[in-house]
Parts: C-alpha cells; sequence; structure tokens
C-alpha cells in the first residue's frame, strides 16, 4: 500500500510514518513544519520506502500533484492549539475546514478514495451522556476547535457520500508518548525543571481526563480500517479509565522525586473551551478485538521519560 499522511512531522504523525514503513508500506508524508519536526523524520528518511514533501494544505495545486499513486490518505494535520483558539479563530477555519476540503479534492482529482481522519472527543463538547459514545447526541460546541473538527467531519461524510470516499473518522482522547510536543505533562515538566519547587496548574485540579499511549492509538487504527467495511466508519479511541488532572501531577512529582507547592488557577475550567470531563466509551473499537496495553499512569510516565530523554523538544517549542 502507498499512504499519504498529512502532518507526517508532528507527535502522531511522525509515530504513524514509522509503524507504516515498520509494517512494509510505501509512504509520502506531506507536512509545512510550521510546528512538526524534522528530528521525528530521522529514522523515516533512511527508508527507501519513505518520500518527504515539503508543502502546505492550502497549496491546492502542490498538494494535489503530491498524491500521485497513493492508495490511502492518513490526515493528520491540524491547528491543535485548543487553549488559545479564540485569540485567532481564523487558524481554525483554515488550518482544519479549508485545509480538510484540499485533501478531499486532492484526492478526487487523484482518484484516490479511502481516508481516515484524526478528530477529537472535543466534538461532544460538555456532553450529558458519559462516557461518550459515538451516537451520542451533540450539544452546544464549546471550543472554536472541537467546531472546526466536526466541520471536518462533516465534509468528510459528504465526499463519502457523493463521490464513493470510505472514511475513518477517529476521535482521540488526548494522546500520550514519544514525540509527545503539547498538553499537561509537557507544560507541568518545563514548569518543574524551572522552578521544581512550585507548580501553576490552570483550573481547580479536578478536572478529568482520559489519555491513550500513542502505539496503542495506530495499532487502534490499523484494527479499524482493517476490519470495517461501511462506508463511513466512526470510532472513539481511548482507555477505559479517567484521572483527575491532580493524579497526574501526583504521578509526575513521584517520578521526579519532588514535592512542589502546588498553585490552582481556580474553576473547573482550564480556559475557555476546556472540557472538565472527557471520558469516551469505546466498546465499538474493542468489539473489534482491540485493548490498550498501557495504563493512563503508564503513559504519563512513559511520556515523562521521554522528556527527560529528548529535552531538545521543550526548547524547540519554546
Amino acid at each position: 500500500m502507498h499512504y499519504f499522511v498529512t502532518g507526517c512531522a508532528g507527535f502522531i504523525g511522525s509515530n504513524l510514518v514509522d509503524h507504516l514503513l515498520k509494517n512494509g508500506h510505501q509512504v509520502t508524508g506531506y507536512d509545512n513544519f510550521s510546528s512538526g519536526q524534522p528530528q521525528f523524520l530521522s529514522q523515516a528518511q533512511s527508508s527507501l520506502y519513505f518520500n518527504l514533501i515539503k508543502g502546505d494544505l492550502l497549496d491546492l495545486d502542490k498538494l494535489t500533484s503530491s498524491m500521485v499513486s497513493v492508495d490511502f490518505v492518513f490526515h493528520l494535520a491540524a491547528n491543535a492549539d485548543v487553549r488559545f483558539g479564540t485569540q485567532h479563530p481564523r487558524k481554525d477555519l483554515e488550518q482544519n475546514i479549508v485545509a480538510t476540503h484540499n485533501v478531499l479534492e486532492a484526492m478526487r482529482a487523484q482518484g484516490v478514495r479511502r481516508i481516515a481522519f484524526s478528530s477529537t472527543g472535543s466534538i461532544y463538547g460538555e456532553t450529558e451522556i458519559i462516557p461518550t459514545p459515538e451516537n451520542a447526541p451533540f450539544p452546544i460546541q464549546t471550543s472554536l476547535y472541537g467546531a472546526s473538527k466536526l466541520a471536518a467531519e462533516g465534509l468528510i461524510e459528504a465526499y463519502c457520500e457523493g463521490f464513493g470516499y470510505q472514511g475513518f473518522i477517529f476521535r482521540f482522547v488526548s494522546i500520550l508518548g514519544e514525540r509527545y510536543t503539547h498538553g499537561h505533562v509537557f507544560d507541568f515538566y518545563k514548569q518543574l525543571l524551572d522552578h521544581p519547587d512550585h507548580l501553576e496548574v490552570l483550573g481547580d485540579g479536578q478536572q478529568r481526563k482520559s489519555y491513550l499511549y500513542i502505539q496503542d492509538c495506530l495499532v487502534a487504527m490499523q484494527v479499524a480500517i482493517e476490519k470495517s467495511t461501511t462506508k463511513v466508519n466512526r470510532y472513539n479511541l481511548g482507555t477505559n479509565e479517567y484521572c483527575q488532572v491532580k493524579n497526574s501531577i501526583g504521578w509526575i512529582c513521584e517520578h521526579l522525586d519532588i514535592q512542589p507547592e502546588i498553585q490552582f488557577q481556580g474553576g473547573e475550567r482550564g480556559w475557555i473551551g476546556d472540557n472538565p470531563f472527557i471520558f469516551l466509551d469505546c466498546t465499538k473499537i474493542r468489539s473489534l478485538g482491540w485493548q490498550p496495553k498501557l495504563s493512563i499512569r503508564e503513559g504519563v510516565i512513559q511520556t515523562l521519560q521521554y522528556l527527560q530523554q529528548n529535552q531538545w523538544v521543550l526548547e524547540s517549542r519554546a
């Protein structure tokens, strides 16, 4: 198979590239390197089966010409800046919605008919159904990021109906693991390196979140793609547990052997659009035989160990 991966130099994208190459596939990676890291592709660059193209998804002509002889598209590129979305709302429109439309149009021009899309559990907003299944009714959207991802889902579904595509929509919880470049473990560890005696935390620390280790995420997507035959396939991806932010802080501090003073900023939300409770029902993906190997605690520690061993990542995101 010849796979096309947008956002190939990012956290999830680069891990996916390595996973696909390891399984004997040909991969074309596409990234504008606005946030992706060239170092994440060092292993892939040594493979004769990998081709890297530096390009922007808003450049439809270049995107289309780059998708020659492709069998399947993994569309992972996006603006993932949930916290500061209200400061630059057009970014979600362009990078998450317009970019997805361009990917679909490039596929149509080149005769590619299969696409997997990295969506988010944030599309469920502050749902009243927890754990939340794929067919839960949608409440009012609370973040520009979630709204833009939901719009992109709608475009993909419409192209599946109108042009005979097969779509795989993966609604992730937060992903942890090697090459992790943003999120609470990253933020807390960076703070504690600067001042190990105190830690500032957005919200009240009681926010309840679910997380999934990157390698478990990749296997889940692979299983879904191999075993699903319908036109549109939606899957929640996560573990069967959640933790409070203060639990994760405890694991991090225990691993680092420090006891900082913790200063909570207050309120049940860390920022506008922050959902204080995300816990997805993953019965559907589990029914295909998939099970995560790492618990949330193990994923947090694995991520922390990676950051300790690769502190250049912290500097690159400064």
